[in-house]
């Protein structure tokens, strides 16, 4: 896991920085870094209940994606108004000492969001149909499908630097 930080920082240190060369400094670059990821395992005992709580293995995913998340000093953390996407953010929320704002997948105007959040680390927590579908609205294609309803380990990250929009999916289990 800290080679996969280590690694990450590597990436985004690259890109923050060019050299200039007419004046051998690097002038700064401003990359704003969205990472987006599925609530993590939630309470499956009523089928009719449409607001379940984490289960305890997804208790222990929320406080796990907060250790993944250690090195990264996040700006802003969203979440779906649902308790199981709260819940996965609040660990990480709290470590960063943030309040979460909730979104709607729905309606999120992602220029807006880029332009907000310019050169700054976002985690947004939402869901198997939702995540992917946010991503592909900042890749402007369909990019990505829905998630595995089994699956709550993916972690997308998408990277904004100079109106140029990429992205990487990890499976952190």
């Amino acid at each position: 896991m800290k080679q996969l930080i280590f690694v990450l920082f590597l990436i985004t240190t690259f890109y923050a920085c060019k050299k200039d060369p007419q004046s051998n400094q690097f002038e700064s670059t401003e990359i704003t870094t969205f990472y987006l990821i599925r609530h993590a395992e939630k309470n499956r005992k009523d089928s009719t209940n449409k607001n379940p709580n984490l289960n305890v293995k997804g208790l222990l995913r929320a406080e796990k994606w907060k250790n993944v998340f250690k090195n990264i000093s996040f700006d802003a953390i969203y979440s779906t108004d649902y308790n199981r996407t709260r819940e996965t953010a609040t660990p990480t929320a709290l470590k960063n000492k943030l309040e979460l704002t909730i979104y709607n997948p729905n309606t999120i105007a992602i220029n807006e969001l880029s332009k907000k959040h310019s050169g700054k680390n976002v985690l947004i927590v939402g869901h198997s149909n939702t995540t992917p579908q946010v991503v592909n609205k900042f890749l402007g294609s369909d990019t990505y499908e829905d998630i595995d309803d089994n699956n709550n380990a993916n972690l997308y990250i998408v990277t904004v630097k100079d109106d140029i929009v990429s992205s990487s999916v990890l499976f952190i289990e």
